[in-house]
């Protein structure tokens, strides 16, 4: 779990903010409440993961063909 704690009373508020910025993001925990903001129906998130499978295989594609 991500926590700053001040070293000393005089350190920048800005400072401490930022440092727990940084680790709330590469905790994951952001992408996680926004993942589970809304509930998503298994068919609908199955629909949507096919989606982005075929756009992903597109791209590659497109990439390869542009070699």
């Amino acid at each position: 779990m991500p926590g700053v704690y001040a070293r000393s009373s005089d350190e920048p508020v800005d400072k401490l903010l930022r440092v727990l910025k940084k680790q709330v993001e590469r905790a994951g925990i952001m992408f996680d409440l926004r993942k589970k903001e809304h509930y998503v129906k298994p068919s609908v998130a199955k629909t949507i993961k096919s989606r982005k499978a075929r756009v992903r295989v597109r791209k590659e594609k497109a990439k390869e063909a542009r070699r």
